[in-house]
This record gives C-alpha cells, structure tokens and sequence, in this order.
C-alpha cells in the first residue's frame, strides 16, 4: 500500500507571475521578498498588481532563517499586521522558510513558544491561534520549499537546526514564473540546481517511496542533469529556466511524500560549521551516498540506472561524480575538511539522524565500512 498527498495548487510559466490576484483574491498580503527584490523592480511590480491590498514590504531576510532574527520579525508583524490573511514568500528556500514561520501565532504573541514546538517541548495538534496562508513564488529552481510543508529553521547561537512542519504550512499555492529567475548569478543557480538534483535522488533511496513520488524524481533528475549544464553557460536563456524550473518542482512534490534522506543529514553540520551553501552542501556526497544505496532494492537500482543510462551501478555512480566536478563541485570530503575516519563518523551519526533514518539502507548497512 501506498500513499501520496499534495495540496498545493501549481501555476507555472512564463506570466505566471501576473495570476497572483487570482489566488490573492480580496484578501490583503505582507510580503516577504529577498534583500536585492527592490532594486530589481519585484517589490514595485507587486505592489502594482496588488495596490492597496498589499500592506506591508520586507525584504531583509538573511540566508538560513536563523531564531535570532526571525524572531523580532515574528512578534513585530503579529503585532503590527495581526488580522492580515495571507503571506506572500517571493524567493528562494530562505524566504520561503521565513514565510512558514510567520504564519502561526502564539498565545503569548513570542516566538519562543514556536520554539518550544519545534524543540518538542510543546506539541500542536492544532493552531494555537491564527493562522495564515502562504503563497510561495520561487525566484530559484531548486528549493522545493514551494510545494513541501517544511522549513528549516537555524539556531546557530546554539548549534542547532529545527524542522517547522505542521499541517497548516503547506502553502497554498505555487506561483513559477521562470522570468523572475533569469538575474539570479550563477553560484545560486548552480546551488539550487543541485540542491533539486538531491530532492530528487534523495526521495528515490528512501523508505517512503512510492509509485508517483519515484516517477517524479526519475523525470526530475534527469531534466535537471540535462538543462543545468546548459544553464551555466547561458545564465539568461529563458527557456533552460523554465526547463530547470518545471524539473525542481517535480523534485519537491516528489520529496513532499517521502523527506530527504541521507545526504541531506550530512550536509546539515557543514552548513552550520562553514557556512557552506545547502545545495553544495546536500549534493556533493551524492556519489557517496548513491553507492551505499545500490544493491539495498531491485526496484530503486533500475531505477537509478535508468536516470544515468548506465549498465551498472559503477557507470552510474562515475556519471553522478563527473556530473557534479563538471560543475565545480567536488565529490571528496577532504575538500570541505573532512578526512576519512571523520568522514565515517559523520557518515554513521547521519544514519541515526531522523532524514538519516529515511535512507533505504539505514537499518542494514554497517557504515563504518562503507
């Protein structure tokens, strides 16, 4: 038996963007937007579509949404925009991410006691009070966070990492319009690039896969492998946008079933120890992790030779790495710091951590001789 669910309804194209009245309907929107959404006219283009409905502009929103400054902006827009129904995220993962810690409120109006949810001192069953919508528009190809319920929410003061996911952050709707994507510079293209490449694998080697969420994935991985190469040579060309665009949304609403897996719980501490971009840091242990995964399931090895073309899990593992250092990303781990018996033991914490655990070969492999 298997299950898929997917409430986010989807509009994707180039114009896509001029339909947001549409899923706004009467309602009045804060907007939520990247820092540079301004001096590219994206703040003043919506704000035409919308007039008055559109109440409030904020554009200072840092990489990784860390608590130290997503609170104040929780408590000051619950204050200052308490009735207002709906959020509108127009960027990438980090936005998107900051919009679904906006949309619950607390009793106390504090973002601590969102906190105390995500730690699990506190458990929600159901809004502890008001609650708005979301509509994600994606200004990069690759987060998924557009058509998942998650977020992930840093707390790098204390070397720590939540996970938001209630039943009422999936958004609403997904708006992708692959001109709002054509000014992103090439190292995000390529990190959010690679980090749908990753949605997409990550959903095939895990205990949570099913029919559609595999079919997904295959049409994702391989759309991407194809148009992102082409990409980076031609940052403008609108049509590998879109191409690119369409694959990372497939990616997403393949792992909006089935979560990430290993290669995602080892690239969480690299992002908190350096920094390191989540689409660099998700993705060059792919080849890794892809190894550990052949010979766990029939199924998801055709599966994953079917993406490569290859004849066996050798040819595609190589591809995967030649993939990947064709565009600048190295596959050892010594290049981020890391030297092989650190490299076991990230590998072995990661397989107890709960993406971790999704990975199909968690409860079988012995990771120290892998």
């Amino acid at each position: 038996m298997w299950h898929f669910f997917n409430p986010v309804q989807i509009d994707a194209g180039h114009g896509a963007f001029e339909r947001l009245p549409e899923h706004l309907g009467t309602r009045r929107a804060i907007l939520i937007a990247f820092p540079e959404a301004r001096e590219l006219g994206q703040c003043d283009r919506l704000q035409a579509l919308l007039g008055d409905q559109l109440v409030a502009i904020e554009t200072d929103i840092q990489p990784n949404p860390d608590v130290s400054w997503l609170a104040p902006l929780y408590e000051r827009l619950w204050r200052d925009h308490p009735d207002v129904e709906c959020i509108i995220a127009l960027g990438g993962g980090s936005v998107i991410d900051c919009a679904k810690a906006m949309l619950s409120s607390t009793p106390s109006g504090t973002f601590s006691e969102l906190l105390d949810c995500l730690s699990g001192k506190t458990s929600l069953s159901q809004p502890p009070g008001r609650v708005r919508s979301l509509i994600a528009v994606p200004t990069t190809a690759g987060t998924g966070s557009e058509v998942t319920p998650w977020a992930t929410i840093w707390d790098k003061g204390q070397g720590r990492k939540y996970s938001l996911h209630l039943p009422w952050t999936w958004p609403q709707a997904a708006i992708i319009d692959p001109g709002l994507m054509r000014s992103l510079p090439a190292a995000a293209t390529l990190a959010s690039g690679l980090d749908a490449l990753s949605h997409a694998l990550e959903s095939l080697w895990n205990v949570n896969r099913n029919p559609v969420s595999a079919s997904l994935a295959v049409s994702a991985a391989r759309q991407i492998m194809g148009s992102l190469p082409l990409l980076m040579q031609d940052l403008s060309n609108l049509e590998l946008r879109g191409q690119l665009a369409v694959a990372a949304v497939m990616a997403g609403l393949a792992f909006s079933n089935t979560k990430t897996a290993l290669a995602h719980s080892l690239s969480y501490e690299l992002t908190l120890e350096q920094g390191l971009p989540h689409g660099i840091a998700c993705s060059f242990s792919l080849p890794h992790v892809m190894q550990m995964a052949l010979g766990q399931d029939a199924d998801l090895d055709r599966l994953l030779l079917s993406i490569f073309d290859a004849h066996n899990g050798l040819q595609a593992v190589t591809a995967l790495a030649r993939f990947l250092e064709g565009l600048g990303v190295s596959t050892d781990p010594a290049a981020y710091g890391l030297a092989p018996e650190q490299w076991q033991e990230r590998i072995a914490q990661a397989l107890e951590g709960p993406r971790g655990r999704n990975f199909i070969g968690a409860q079988t492999l012995d990771a120290v001789q892998v």
